[in-house]
Formats: structure tokens, sequence, C-alpha cells
């Protein structure tokens, strides 16, 4: 019976393009349900959302209209009421919740008919995304649980478990170290992914204190979860809490993204589109059994029109309702690439910010059409703008997922170099492009970066796992791409097993489990990680070259540079006003490493990051064992100037008042211009501030020097004057001089080295 669905004169007769669910006005409510296999539908109305309460107010009969879509009109304000639909199909009668219900009673049974805008907060209409207008590579993004925030004690945050938990300020530990929102925000996290927080199943919205969830049971897709809000019961809550935490993450710089699971539901059989189309929203087999490509028990038929209809309205409600800045997608792989698409290009039309990513491993399932692609990995080129989790960085870091004491390169393993260095470019062999790479060590699944490094080396010594946990971090965080970490991983997170061990499947394990444990934060060594993992969140904001988008703009200014140890790797990074030198060793040795020719600035080394100086070096460097050395260097402006003789005296200029360095001494010259070599600079220059034509002569000495507006590269030459007397043009004055009278004079600092030579060779001579 099912195959009918997929075909083309069931979509073209029963594809309905409107608005479905109930549309509240003061004077009236309207409804429209699509169920086209159904005998009769009708409206029920409660005063309450509890299923349990003998409460019905009335029965409304909905009447048959286009494209299988019922319809029904109450008058007066339904605001705050409650309502079912009661669908007769096949001679069954079940009774359902709206599939586009936008807030639920408790536990998500009955629908609320509800005015959104009587629950915006203060200056909603003007709350926008604090990082509209950047690149998804711009972004850090921090994977968090509302519950997990807050749960524990060390936290101080009064609204435990809930929305409001997100929205608190102030909160610290006994210590004094920021918790909660305060702490994200010191970190440097620009987006905060919130594990699924829309209505889901598992948990008894009733209870007290309900049960742990990570939220993949998806139950009402466009209603808040109600074991987050303070009152569960009243459907209004829910909506005025998540606008509440959306607005204060915005108004502290933060952006929001929803973890969506459009892939699967909690119970396939009592989905409320399959209870009122049986079977519809899944994909089931000519033996009539659900596809289970999620391992979650059913996979959605994302490929047939009202199902990719609903799906398209769901996530384009959450950006118009919700303020929501992005979307991460649960097993993307098991959506299809048209529906993808759909979805970006439905919610850019209004959101043109709003970022996307998710999960494209190659899940097998069962297909409802023919020709239909799945948005894996490797299809990344079919979804421009879509990024996709790498499994690839996360396995070469840490070891495979697979193989739970397997290492990786951060614990020494020895892995494929070729493989490392196009993770760390953003070009895996799967990816379209850099901007649709989510680089990461660790997420909710699978043990946290820190356990997985307890597993595979547990006889290093903590001092070590804590030197492999940065490493990984520093990798992944600098690669090109979009940089994820759990939240926690910058304090060490760990989940302790039942019995001994690490729980790597903790979506329903307790708080003890799950919750951050802030009280960590008094120690030095977590303070330690933080402070390092801040570092490199502000090192890669600073860098732009780090932020590329496309592979062109990669290849042409990331290149690998050859590393003869194997636990060892580097990358030279051009940028437009410098250079980047990134090498990370992962041996337990030092390795020596020469640098490019010039004096490169030390950014991150031994466990510091930031973008200030810790010691500027040359030649040959010496990485220390399991560890990221990352060194920057300003681009020189190539600067020419002329030691211009005359009766073994030489020619030095005063600089205006007016500009840097005012009244300092230098040596005639100036910048080098575009296709000029560095005597036509010179004679060019000296035409123009002195009035003089030169012979320029011998290269004398070449200097860098880094003033705080201005990196430069002076070349000086030996110069005689061929025609004309020196005139002041653009200096306050001139002077001839004999190199023992340079102490008599304060000259420009990048010219101290020049002046000692000259004072070297030629104090007591003459020369030319």
């Amino acid at each position: 019976m099912y195959e009918q669905y997929s075909s083309q004169e069931f979509e073209e007769k029963y594809t309905y393009s409107g608005n479905l669910g109930a549309f509240w006005t003061p004077e009236k409510t309207a409804f429209r349900l699509w169920a086209p296999t159904a005998e009769a539908v009708s409206i029920r109305l409660y005063r309450s959302g509890d299923p349990g309460a003998d409460d019905l107010l009335a029965q409304l009969r909905m009447q048959p209209d286009v494209c299988g879509t019922w319809t029904a009109e109450r008058f007066g304000n339904l605001n705050g009421i409650y309502y079912t639909y009661v669908v007769t199909v096949d001679g069954q009668t079940r009774e359902v919740c709206d599939p586009y219900a936008r807030t639920t009673g408790v536990n998500g049974c009955r629908g609320m008919i509800l005015d959104l805008a009587s629950v915006n907060p203060p200056q909603w209409d003007t709350d926008a995304d604090p990082h509209a207008g950047k690149s998804i590579t711009d972004a850090v993004i921090y994977e968090l649980h509302v519950r997990d925030l807050s749960s524990d004690p060390s936290a101080h945050i009064a609204n435990k478990g809930k929305f409001l938990g997100l929205t608190e300020t102030g909160t610290k530990t006994r210590g004094g170290h920021p918790t909660g929102l305060d702490h994200i925000k010191a970190l440097g996290i620009t987006h905060v992914h919130l594990l699924p927080m829309y209505d889901f199943g598992f948990t008894d919205e009733s209870r007290s204190h309900p049960q742990y969830n990570w939220g993949y049971d998806p139950l009402n897709y466009n209603v808040p979860e109600g074991s987050y809000a303070t009152d569960p019961f009243h459907g209004a809550v829910r909506v005025a809490e998540v606008k509440q935490m959306v607005k204060a993450l915005h108004d502290n710089g933060l952006s929001v993204v929803m973890d969506v699971v459009y892939n699967h539901v909690y119970d396939a059989g009592a989905f409320c589109i399959n209870q009122i189309v049986p079977g519809y929203f899944s994909r089931i087999s000519s033996d009539g059994k659900y596809s289970n490509g999620s391992f979650c028990g059913n996979d959605t038929a994302s490929e047939r029109s009202m199902v990719r209809k609903y799906i398209v309205d769901s996530v384009c409600y959450w950006a118009d309702e919700y303020h929501m800045d992005g979307f991460r997608f649960d097993i993307a792989s098991l959506i299809d690439t048209v529906t993808i698409n759909e979805i970006m290009a439905a919610v850019h039309q209004k959101h043109p910010n709003v970022i996307f990513y998710g999960e494209g491993w190659d899940m097998k399932t069962e297909l409802t059409k023919p020709g239909v692609q799945l948005a894996v990995q490797t299809n990344s080129a079919m979804v421009p703008g879509f990024g996709f989790f790498s499994d690839t960085i996360r396995d070469l870091l840490r070891g495979t997922t697979f193989e739970s004491t397997a290492p990786g390169f951060v614990a020494g393993a020895v892995v494929s170099k070729e493989a490392l260095e196009a993770c760390f470019m953003g070009m895996p062999s799967w990816a379209a492009q850099p901007d649709q790479c989510v680089n990461y060590a660790s997420c909710h699944d699978n043990t946290t970066l820190f356990d997985r490094i307890a597993l595979t080396a547990p006889d290093a010594p903590v001092e070590s796992r804590i030197r492999m946990n940065n490493l990984a971090a520093a990798f992944y965080m600098l690669s090109q791409g979009i940089p994820f970490l759990q939240a926690g991983e910058e304090m060490l997170r760990t989940k302790p097993g039942k019995h001994g061990g690490f729980d790597d499947n903790s979506y329903r394990s307790p708080d003890s489990v799950n919750s951050l444990k802030w009280a960590t934060l008094d120690k030095p060594e977590y303070q330690d990680v933080l402070s390092y993992y801040k570092g490199l969140i502000a090192f890669r904001k600073a860098h732009g070259a780090l932020r590329l988008s496309t592979r062109e703009d990669v290849q042409r200014c990331v290149h690998p540079v050859y590393c003869e140890n194997e636990h060892c790797v580097a990358f030279r990074i051009d940028e437009p006003e410098g250079e980047i030198f990134a090498v990370f060793n992962a041996d337990a040795q030092p390795v020596s490493v020469s640098l490019p020719d010039g004096h490169w600035n030390v950014n991150i080394r031994d466990g510091r990051a930031g973008t200030e100086t810790m010691e500027t070096v040359s030649g040959t460097v010496s990485v220390s064992p399991i560890s990221a050395m990352v060194l920057t260097r300003r681009k020189a402006i190539e600067v020419v100037a002329g030691l211009i003789w005359d009766e073994g005296k030489f020619l030095i200029c005063q600089r205006p008042e007016s500009k840097a360095r005012g009244l300092l001494w230098e040596f005639p010259g100036g910048k080098v211009e575009a296709g000029e070599t560095l005597p036509q600079a010179l004679q060019r220059e000296c035409m123009e501030e002195l009035a003089v034509e030169l012979d320029v002569r011998d290269r004398f000495m070449q200097v860098e020097h880094k003033y705080p507006d201005i990196f430069i590269r002076l070349t000086l030459f030996h110069c005689v004057i061929s025609e004309g007397v020196p005139q002041a043009l653009e200096h306050n004055a001139l002077r001839w001089i004999h190199p023992s009278e340079t102490k008599n004079f304060t000259f420009c600092p990048a010219d101290a080295d020049i002046l000692k030579e000259i004072d070297r060779i030629y104090g007591g001579s003459k020369p030319l």
C-alpha cells in the first residue's frame, strides 16, 4: 500500500504548497490539515494540555478541501486553548497532535493555539545574528547540551537544566572562575550549537526531575522541549523561554545553532504524520518493515513531496520565529540532496547568513524512489554551502572511532602525512570546498577527547595526555574549515563509566556523567588548558589566512613543509601582510625545524597560545615533544636607501616633525614601487627628495626592522652623486658627516645595525 505514496499520480494529486496548521487571530482560528487518505477529520478543543484531563470544550468537524487537505474555522479568541485532530483512516480512528503545532502541553500530546508575538521578549523585533555577514569559516562552534551547562552545583546557576540557565550572567565557581554564559563568551566562541531542543520523546516532562536524554528522539518538530522549560504544563512558557535564551545569547555576541533530527522519529508507528497518513513519513520496504539506516528504528522518506515540504517548513519556522542562526543536521546523509538544497534556498531567502552543516556518514537505507541522491560526504559538491563533519581529521588525530584503543597522530601513531596535510588544508578526499569541512576531535558521540587519549595512551602520565589534548586542539583549530568543539573539551571533560572506564554513549546517562564539572577550573592545570584554547581561538580570529573558503585560495596560500620526522608535519601559510609557520610535533622527543629566512615571532608554544609575541627567533627552532609551535611574521615592505659618499663623508637626512619618527635622522631613500628594481627605486626617490641624480654602486647591507606601524626590509647601496646639489625638498635638514660622527645624531631604530657596520668598516678610513 505504501508504494502509492511515491507514485507520480499521488504526488501530483495531493501535493499541497500552502500553509498548514492552526492560524490564530483575535477574531478566529483557522485550521488546515493534510490528510489525503482520511475518511473523516475533526478537531477537539481542550482547556488544558494535560492528556489525562477530562476538559473537552468542543469538537469541530473539518471539511475536505484541495490537495488532500481538511479545513475548519472557529470564531472567537482561542489563544491559550489546546487542540488535537481526530482522524479516521481505513475505519480506524486516532487522536493525534497537529504535526504543525507551534507548542504543546506536557509531553507533547495536545497542541496549543498561541499568539506567538505575545511571548516575545523586549526588543525581539530588533534581535539579530551578531555574526551576520561573516563566512561560515569565521565561526568557532561550541556543541552544548542545555542541561549539561547548568546541572552541576559548581556552576552556581539558578535555572538548572533549563533554557533560562543560558541567560544567567555573573555566575562563578567557588574559586571565582566564570561559568555558563560568561565562560562561553570569554572563551571566544562565536556559535553555540545546542543539542536537540525541540520536543523529544523518552523524557517525561511531568516529573520534577525528568530523565536525561540527548534529545535525538523527535516527537513534535516545531515545539520546544518541555523538560527545559520552567513550566512544561503551559505551552506558552517553553516558547517564551527559548526566545529569552536566544535573545540573551545574541546580546552576548553569540550566534545560535539548532541541532535538528529530520532523518528519523522517536516512534515511527506513533508519529503524528504516520498516524494521519499511515506510513507516509517513513521509508518502508515491500515487506512492511521500516528501513533502519539511522539505527534508531526508522528512516524519514524525505524524497516524498509532503515530507520534503514538512522539513523545509519546519526549518524555516525555527529561523523565522526563533531567530536561529544555523542548523546542524543529524545524519544528514539520510536526507536527499534536493531536500537539503531546498531547505537552504528557502531559509536564505529571508535569512542569508544562516549556516548549515551535518553528519555525512554513508548509512544504508531503502529509498522510496529511484535515482535519489543522498547528502553523504562524497556528494558534497551536490550541496554547496552545506558543511560536513570531518571524521577524517577526527580519526587521524585521535584514532579510528571503531577501535576504542587505537591511537591517532597525537598519541604517537604513524598516520598518512598526505591525509593529515589534506585535512589541515580543508581538502580531505570527499570535500568539494574547505568551507564544507567541520573539523573536530570530540562531540557528544563516543568518548570525550581526553577520555579517548586515556584509552589510547594508558601508560602516559597526565602531563603527556594534556599535551596530546592540546596538540589535537591546535591542529583542528588552525586547520582550514570550521572548528567545532564539544563543550568542556577546553577543561578536559571526562565522562566516567558506571563500572570503571568511560561512558562512550551517554545519551541517557545521569547528570553525574554528563554535566560540566565547573569546579575543575579552580585547579591550575585546568586553567592552563582553558587559557590555551582561548589563545588558539584568538589566534585563529586574528589571521584571515586560517579561514579561507575556496580550494583555490587554500592552494595559493597554504603550503606543506617537508619534515623528515614521521611524527611531525609543518605548514607555511601566506597572508596578505605576512606569513604563518606552523609545526605539529607528535613525537615524544623534541624536533628541530629550520625556519624560512628572517625573523619570526613565536605565538604558540608549549601549552601557551595567543596573539602576543613570546619571543623572536630565526634559523633553527626546537619544537617541544607533543606540542604545536606557531610563528608569524609580517611581510616586509621593501625600502631602499643610499650611502651617498663625498670626500669621505656621507649624506644623512632629518625626517619632518609631522611624520612617524619625526626629527630622527636616516639615509636618503624610500619605498620600492611595483615594477622597480632596487637601484631604480633609489634613483627615483633621490630625484624626488634631493633633486639629484645618483650613480648607484654595490649593495652595502640589508636589514629588517619591525616598527609598531610598519615592518620594513631596508637595503642600503653605496652611491655617488652624478648630477645636482642635494636640496631638502621633503626633509627637515641635510648633513654631510664622517663615519666617526654618527654618535652625534639620533637615527631611526632600523639604522642601528647599519651604523655599527659603517663604524666598524669605515670609522678610521676614507672609502671610495
